[in-house]
């Protein structure tokens, strides 16, 4: 083992849950500042806990609890500078390698103004800043008195730039991603297995989070979706305390987490024949799903992947029913979304390269008839094409 080798081996054994390496980070730190000088940018304030990750291994649900920040200079080859809440210092410690580390006493010292002060000793104040202002973390009032405590700055948003950097997985993200699918697919194990009349949405999806959490699975960032019978009809449904009725569809979405590494899986069953619009409705859905999956590949276009997987829908007359994009990315994520910046649509000009996670479904609905289906699953770019890593997908339809 070389000495830098056993120097960082030695600090991660002092990170008790660092869940990559100091240097994989930092090379992601290099990744931003190369992007964020692309755009003209002096430097960034960054405030997503999932950017916080990404960049420096801070794991915490905090900042949708209490302001915080990562300041990060493009031009000063200095660390950047975390600002966190001073109970929340324990939390940096035992997940992050980064010690440009300052806190603050809640209700007593102004956030925006350390951030301020922060900004101003990397010399970036009054430069041209980032801010990642899509994550639910960066409120308008806060993003007002980070404005006003720089003088009046207006920031550019780079929540895109910096959710474009996280696309391509490493290694050992795919790890992750792998882990997670494990937990996802024992969820749709336990849903096959459980299903029944007579038992609640509620209990089926119990039993589902049970399974996943169960064999080690990390708290989701969207609550499991489930939907049966006469709510069938209505997408990102969850649970309700209706009992499931013989001859019934139910559909669920739901993922599997490693250090906040997520992999959905999505299942459309029936307890007994559920009829025949509904048989009609699903293998639809399933003829969507396979089209656009075959055209699911290291180079492809992602406009092309949604136009064919909407064209068996379009040839049974059923393109109102198809309310959805194909797919969109996945990985790193916290409450309340786990979307990523790759969207699989025929609006968008995106392309697939290996290292690439996403989930895609075929989601049908017709509120007329009550009815509605959902199939999919989540995959890896690989070289030659692409890995199943979770879900049903294009299935026949599963009669419990």
């Amino acid at each position: 083992m070389s000495i830098d080798v056993a120097r960082e081996q030695n600090m991660n054994d002092q990170i008790p849950f660092a869940a990559f390496s100091e240097a994989e980070h930092r090379a992601r730190i290099a990744k931003a500042r190369e992007r964020l000088a692309a755009a003209g940018l002096d430097g960034c304030i960054i405030v997503a806990p999932e950017n916080l990750f990404y960049l420096v291994g801070y794991d915490s649900v905090c900042a949708s609890i209490c302001p915080q920040a990562l300041i990060l200079s493009v031009h000063d080859d200095r660390d950047p500078t975390l600002l966190v809440r001073n109970l929340d210092l324990p939390l940096v410690k035992e997940t992050s390698w980064l010690k440009n580390v300052r806190t603050y006493q809640l209700f007593v010292d102004d956030v925006a103004t350390v951030v301020a002060e922060i900004a101003h000793d990397y010399g970036i104040a009054n430069g041209r800043l980032g801010l990642d202002m899509q994550s639910p973390a960066v409120t308008g009032s806060y993003t007002n008195a980070l404005a006003q405590a720089l003088g009046g700055a207006k920031f550019d948003d780079v929540s895109q730039l910096l959710n474009w950097i996280q696309l391509v997985k490493s290694p050992a993200e795919i790890d992750f991603m792998r882990e997670a699918a494990r937990y996802a697919n024992l969820g749709l194990e336990a849903a096959r297995r459980t299903l029944q009349p007579g038992i609640s949405e509620i209990a089926l999806c119990a039993a589902v989070e049970n399974a996943a959490r169960q064999a080690g699975s990390d708290y989701p960032a969207l609550p499991i979706e489930c939907a049966s019978g006469s709510r069938s009809a209505a997408g990102h449904a969850t649970p309700m305390p209706k009992i499931i009725g013989s001859g019934e569809l139910v559909h669920l979405e739901f993922a599997g987490v490693a250090r906040r590494y997520h992999s959905v899986s999505m299942i459309t069953m029936a307890t007994g024949e559920p009829g025949v619009g509904a048989r009609k409705l699903y293998d639809v859905g399933r003829e969507s799903l396979v089209a656009g999956l075959e055209k699911c590949r290291p180079g492809a276009q992602v406009a092309d992947i949604d136009i064919a997987a909407r064209k068996p829908i379009e040839r049974a007359g059923l393109d109102e029913a198809a309310q959805m994009r194909f797919g969109v990315g996945i990985g790193l994520a916290y409450p309340p979304i786990w979307l990523s910046a790759l969207q699989l649509d025929r609006f968008s000009d995106g392309i697939l390269a290996p290292g690439m996670t996403f989930y895609v479904h075929s989601w049908l609905s017709l509120p007329q008839d009550r009815l509605g289906v959902m199939l999919g699953g989540t995959y890896l770019v690989t070289d030659t094409g692409i890995e199943t890593l979770s879900g049903a997908g294009p299935e026949e339809l599963y009669i419990a």
